[in-house]
């Protein structure tokens, strides 16, 4: 059984993920096998300390012995979920594991910059650890069955829609790194990597993004903040065009067994180049929103 860290409660993702990992509770359809949260850290939030205590009595109560300190859990586990739903925070989050030679799975959004998603991708790299970060959905059953499907033949582009609500504290999570980060998800799972150049019309209810693929692909991402919101998307591929809503019942699960393969393989299901890749999008995009909707360049 993999052994298995949970650093900073300031997201139900620590409460969510331990559900699963540890079989807590009576809904055996969301079990996930091979792992176990055996150590928690509380860990402090700049942007949504509020939560903290809450889950972390939820964490009590489900039996997980809790540190004070993050490195505390260093040498007791084989892997550390770094949880805490401000990305500008995760390098520093996640650096002391690395450099004690424990692999990570850094929650969404993995960083808010490219500086620090290239930081922490060549520490990762240089000690020779797998290292991975995704949005839940990602890995959506829409998502990975519309992608893998041959008979539609080339995806040639899409249009993706989601919530993307803004962080309360501008400075930290800026613009769709915040909860826009689920949608440009879907978008890469779907696109792939390979944007050059993205525009961004935002106002205060909507976020409307058009990237630019070097293959002459164009794909759009509506980020919803105002009215009905969902998950879901419209694929124009060469034999059809076909919507697709996303359901979330099963997202932590399908994430939780790619995190899981990846403490067990030591090699990420994702490579790290695309995440870089999707922060260079997201930089671009809040770039151009903030600039009347002018073009900017991906830069990686």
């Amino acid at each position: 059984m993999i052994k298995l860290g949970i650093l900073d409660f300031d997201t139900s993702h620590c409460v969510e993920f331990t559900k699963r990992l540890n079989h807590i509770g009576n809904d055996k359809d969301q079990f996930v096998d091979g792992a176990r949260i055996v150590i928690g850290c509380p860990g402090t939030s700049k942007l949504s300390p509020e939560r903290v205590e809450g889950f972390t009595k939820q964490m009590k109560d489900f039996g997980v012995p809790l540190v004070d300190k993050p490195e505390d859990m260093i040498g007791k586990v084989d892997g550390v979920l770094i949880e805490a739903v401000d990305g500008t925070a995760h390098y520093e989050r996640a650096k002391p594991f690395l450099e004690a030679g424990v692999p990570c799975f850094v929650d969404k959004p993995y960083a808010c910059s490219v500086t620090d998603a290239k930081k922490l991708a060549e520490l990762a790299a240089k000690k020779k650890l797998p290292l991975f970060s995704s949005s839940s959905l990602r890995y959506a059953p829409e998502v990975v069955t519309f992608a893998a499907d041959p008979k539609r033949g080339k995806l040639v582009g899409c249009v993706v829609y989601g919530p993307a609500s803004l962080s309360p504290v501008p400075e930290r999570n800026a613009g769709l790194f915040h909860y826009g980060i689920h949608p440009v998800e879907v978008l890469y799972a779907l696109m792939g990597p390979g944007c050059k150049r993205v525009t961004c019309t935002r106002d205060a209810d909507t976020d409307t993004v058009t990237g630019h693929w070097a293959d002459g692909r164009m794909a759009t991402l509506r980020g919803i903040r105002k009215g009905a919101s969902a998950y879901g998307f419209v694929g124009f591929s060469e034999k059809g065009v076909q919507a697709v809503t996303i359901g979330t019942k099963f997202i932590y699960r399908e994430l939780l067994k790619q995190i899981v393969e990846m403490f067990r393989t030591k090699k990420s299901p994702l490579d790290i180049a695309e995440t870089i890749e999707l922060v260079a999008f997201i930089e671009a995009a809040n770039r151009s929103g903030a600039n009347h909707g002018a073009g900017e360049t991906v830069k990686v």
